[in-house]
C-alpha cells in the first residue's frame, strides 16, 4: 500500500513537471522571426518627438495591441502634437511595454522599430494604431504590416531583413523591464518630468499640467 502511494506521488510530480514545461514551451506563430537576443538591450532610450529644449518631457509606455493605447493615439495624440509638441512645450518619448496577454504586441513593436531604422518610426506607429483591426482578429498580421511598411515608404528589402533577424527584440524587452521597474502595470502609462501622470490622459489634461509646470 505504501509503495502504491509513493507511485501516485511520483506520477503527480511528473505530471506537474510536464505541465510546467509545456507552459514554458508555448510559442505564438508570427510574434518573432529569428533568435531572441539576450537582454539587456542596446541602451536605446526610446523614440522622441519634439524639441530637446522643451521644458516638459512625457514618457509613454505603450503596447501596440492595446485598444486603450490605440484610442489615445487616434483621439488624443493629434491634439497633443499640435498644442504641445509642435509649440516646443513638450518632448514626447515612446517606450515599448508589450503586455504578456497580447499575441502580436511584440511583433508590432518590432515592426515599428524596424521602421525606425529607416527614420519612419512615427509613421509606422501611426499606421499600426490607425488600422487597429489586426489587434482584434487574432490572425497573423504579417501581410498587413508589410502593406503598412510599404505605405509609409520603407525599403521593403531592408525591412524584411530586419524583421527576419528579430534585430530589436532585446531593445523591446529592455524597455518593458524598464517600465516594470518604474511600476508600470498596464498601458498606456505616462510619466511627466519623471512623475507618474494619474489623470485621465486627454490632450487638455496634459496641456493643463504642462502649463502649470512652466508657469503659463
Amino acid at each position: 500500500m505504501k509503495r502504491f502511494y509513493v507511485m501516485l506521488v511520483g506520477l503527480a510530480l511528473l505530471g506537474a513537471g510536464a505541465l510546467y514545461l509545456a507552459s514554458r514551451d508555448r510559442t505564438v506563430p508570427g510574434t518573432v522571426e529569428g533568435p531572441m537576443p539576450a537582454v539587456p538591450g542596446d541602451g536605446f532610450g526610446g523614440y522622441v518627438m519634439g524639441s530637446d529644449s522643451a521644458p516638459v518631457e512625457v514618457v509613454e509606455y505603450s503596447d501596440f495591441e492595446c485598444p486603450f493605447c490605440a484610442r489615445f493615439a487616434n483621439l488624443q495624440m493629434p491634439a497633443v502634437r499640435r498644442q504641445l509638441i509642435e509649440t516646443g512645450l513638450v518632448r514626447w518619448r515612446f517606450r515599448d511595454f508589450p503586455l504578456p496577454g497580447h499575441q502580436y504586441s511584440r511583433y508590432a513593436a518590432h515592426a515599428a522599430q524596424c521602421a525606425g531604422e529607416q527614420n519612419r518610426f512615427w509613421e509606422m506607429h501611426d499606421a499600426l494604431f490607425a488600422d487597429h483591426s489586426w489587434a482584434q482578429t487574432g490572425k497573423n498580421p504579417r501581410g498587413l504590416f508589410n502593406s503598412m511598411a510599404q505605405r509609409v515608404g520603407l525599403d521593403m528589402g531592408a525591412y524584411a531583413a530586419c524583421m527576419a533577424a528579430n534585430r530589436y527584440a532585446a531593445r523591446i524587452e529592455a524597455s518593458r523591464l524598464e517600465g516594470e521597474a518604474r511600476g508600470v502595470g498596464g498601458t498606456p502609462t505616462f510619466f511627466v518630468n519623471g512623475q507618474p501622470f494619474r489623470a485621465n490622459p486627454t490632450s487638455d489634461a496634459f496641456k493643463a499640467l504642462a502649463d502649470s509646470l512652466t508657469g503659463r
